[in-house]
């Protein structure tokens, strides 16, 4: 069971509309025209990932990554479900935060944080 367990979090995806359109280039056959899509959260949330202006830090999300793991055109919008899905559990990183504020928080006190993530969750994330 996650710290946010119970809660509702919406999500804004912005597809390019370019998404679904394969360009065929002689020097790169078969590549999508576009890069990820925009995905931001709609709910506020304390979490060291997600920004309380719902900016999102997930490497799939990005271009290109550190991790090798950005953008691809093989990628699809269900790894992009599965990745959001993940940031409540194994993806979960206090090291690389994109909201220090609450990274630090959990790594100084873990009651706390995990106490005012559920006063979040009750506040902002029950529909």
């Amino acid at each position: 069971e996650c710290f946010w367990s119970g809660g509702r979090f919406w999500f804004a995806i912005d597809v390019p509309k370019e998404y679904n359109i394969l360009v065929i280039r002689a020097t790169d056959p078969l590549t999508h025209a576009s890069g990820p899509p925009q995905v931001k959260c709609q709910t506020r949330i304390w979490h060291p990932n997600i920004s309380e202006d719902g900016d999102i830090c997930l490497s799939l999300l990005r271009e290109s990554s550190i991790d090798a793991m950005g953008w691809a055109p093989t990628r699809t919008l269900k790894d992009v479900v599965w990745g959001l899905n993940s940031l409540f559990t194994d993806l979960l990183n206090f090291d690389d935060p994109l909201n220090d504020e609450a990274a630090d928080h959990y790594l100084r006190d873990r009651d706390s944080f995990e106490h005012k993530v559920r006063d979040y969750v009750h506040k902002y994330a029950k529909s």
